[in-house]
């Protein structure tokens, strides 16, 4: 009987420390985006720098995924760039 509370508040308190990481990257964070790309683009980059190497020597910018900025402004986020 002991073996099955310690096995069950084992469990729960597992459960209850296992949050998902804040400081996981949306990897669809920034879009590459232009005329060959159009709108919303390539939303495929995590980070604005990648988005750029990519853009580099073409016609193309980067711009945020309007998906993520939508989410976040319905959460009431405002991200750092």
């Amino acid at each position: 009987m002991h073996i099955v509370l310690f096995a069950g508040f084992s469990v729960v308190a597992l459960l209850a420390t296992a949050t998902p990481s804040l400081a996981a990257p949306a990897v669809d964070r920034y879009c590459l985006q232009g005329t060959e790309w159009g709108y919303p683009g390539n939303c495929q980059f995590p980070s604005y720098r990648q988005c750029m190497a990519s853009a580099s020597g073409t016609d193309a910018y980067c711009g945020i995924n309007p998906r993520y900025a939508s989410a976040n402004q319905r959460q009431g986020y405002s991200p750092a760039y």
